[in-house]
């Protein structure tokens, strides 16, 4: 059976980012396709060519990611992963990522890089002394920060071990109260 047929009775001809039933298409997911529908998803003409220019993109369209991010396809949630971490400073993508969980190898391949996407002169993400921040660091909070959405407040002096980086220099994602959030670069001290 040929990737399309099987893509086509796994989304029930149907895009698996939103719905669209016409003009529909195999989209092999960058970087490492191997030529298996595993890495593969249905996608509409209007998903694969707002995925594919990124200046292109209309966040109202990508609403439609709220359903589709709780797919049980990896192929689906990494590009959904990946259109809402392109779209999380809107605000409303960020709620959604916020709830995403992605089993360990998913994320890593939802975060593997992209041919040249990242170039090396990006701007390096710093705490509030300055200090160059990586992922896996250990940082601390210098500020009290109310937690929007949940509930609590992230108390000065708490540690964030094992951070992640995000495509915003200004934030990073760490784990507070068993609750992983952004949080704000210049309220941190790396440890």
């Amino acid at each position: 059976m040929s990737i399309e047929q099987t893509l086509k009775e796994r989304s029930k001809s149907t895009c698996e980012l939103c719905g669209a039933d016409s003009q529909l298409a195999v989209y092999e997911i960058p970087p490492n396709f191997d030529g298996t529908a595993e890495q593969a998803i249905y996608a509409c003409s209007t998903c694969t060519d707002q995925i594919n220019n990124p200046d292109k993109v209309d966040a109202n369209h990508w609403r439609c990611l709220n359903d589709s991010m709780w797919s049980q396809v990896p192929a689906v949630q990494v590009m959904a992963y990946r259109m809402l971490k392109r779209l999380s400073s809107e605000g409303w993508p960020q709620d959604l990522l916020d709830m995403l969980y992605l089993e360990d190898d998913v994320k890593t391949w939802a975060d593997s890089k992209l041919d040249n996407s990242d170039s090396e002169d990006t701007i390096p993400t710093k705490d509030s002394n300055g200090t160059v921040l990586n992922a896996g660091d250990t940082v601390t909070l210098i500020k009290d920060l109310a937690v929007k959405g949940a509930g609590f407040t992230a108390k000065r002096g708490t540690v964030v071990k094992n951070i992640s980086l995000t495509d915003n220099p200004e934030h990073i994602e760490g784990r507070v109260n068993g609750t992983r959030i952004v949080l704000v670069s210049a309220y941190l001290k790396k440890a």
